[in-house]
């Protein structure tokens, strides 16, 4: 006989539901909520709950302790997902893709940094598109320039091009939705040596980060506009006020910033390395 599924922790307990659906309701995102539990609570683990299981409580049938009308307080404002149709899903499968559920835990808790999530904003009638690439540990961003176009090759020459702006040490892995323009991600594996990740389908929440960026992108790219038609030069001074902006995960810390005192921290280290 099958073992029954273990109860959703937000089914089982009140007081960490109550303060979830308040939460929500001041309109933070399931990402801001689990991490502000573990600020609040540091020595109660009963109090957190990880983003994907406050998305589940909402969204996944059988498993529902939050009320279907919070979803309307996240960023999408959706009641529910998108459906898609499993069959397009079947005939457009990326071959030799590697799952999500087999990147190591050290991606998750964002300690070691290096590991990317990335994905496209498209524009009107999904014709054009901007390439976003996200550093978990220090939010960095980094926008990809499709004026051609946005198939696997335009994509896989665009990642070629972005790795090659930053040390290899900062370019470990990378976490991308299932679209097909991935669909060359060997052969970026291959060129840079990057470990590539893929979400599940509809599943948003396992790039948090990204998602979260590509919002505030859309304030300097509105949809239903040609995205071909912005200049590599714009992108960069985009990506570039996106990285000047102060960051409540980051304590306040700037992503540039960020950044800066890690590259500083490996060339130290590198040169006390050649030193010995």
């Amino acid at each position: 006989m099958a073992a029954r599924p273990k109860p959703a922790k937000l089914a089982i307990n009140p007081e960490l539901r109550d303060l979830v659906q308040a939460k929500l309701l001041e309109k933070l995102s399931p990402m801001q909520i689990a991490r502000e539990l573990r600020h609040e609570f540091p020595n109660n683990p009963e109090m957190w709950v990880s983003h994907e299981a406050i998305y589940q409580s909402i969204y996944v049938q059988g498993r529902g302790a939050l009320r279907r009308e919070l979803a309307v307080h996240l960023r999408t404002g959706r009641a529910l997902r998108k459906p898609r149709n499993p069959r397009t899903e079947r005939r457009g499968r990326i071959p030799d893709m590697v799952n999500i559920s087999q990147r190591s835990k050290t991606v998750e808790d964002r300690a070691v940094p290096g590991h990317w999530e990335g994905d496209l904003i498209k524009g009107k009638n999904n014709k054009s598109a901007i390439g976003t690439l996200v550093e978990r540990t220090t939010r960095f961003v980094m926008l990809l320039h499709l004026p051609k176009g946005h198939g696997p090759l335009e994509v896989q020459e665009a990642m070629l091009a972005a790795t090659q702006k930053l040390p290899d040490f900062i370019w470990k892995s990378l976490t991308w939705d299932q679209g097909n323009e991935m669909r060359n991600h060997l052969q970026i594996k291959i060129a840079t040596g990057l470990q590539i990740y893929f979400c599940d389908p509809a599943s948003p929440w396992q790039r948090g980060s990204n998602e979260n960026t590509n919002g505030l992108l859309r304030q300097y790219f509105p949809k239903k506009t040609d995205l071909a038609g912005y200049s590599a030069d714009y992108l960069d001074f985009v990506a570039a006020q996106v990285n000047r902006r102060p960051r409540e995960t980051l304590g306040w810390m700037r992503p540039a910033e960020a950044l800066g005192r890690l590259l500083s921290t490996a060339s130290e280290s590198a040169g006390v390395a050649t030193a010995d």
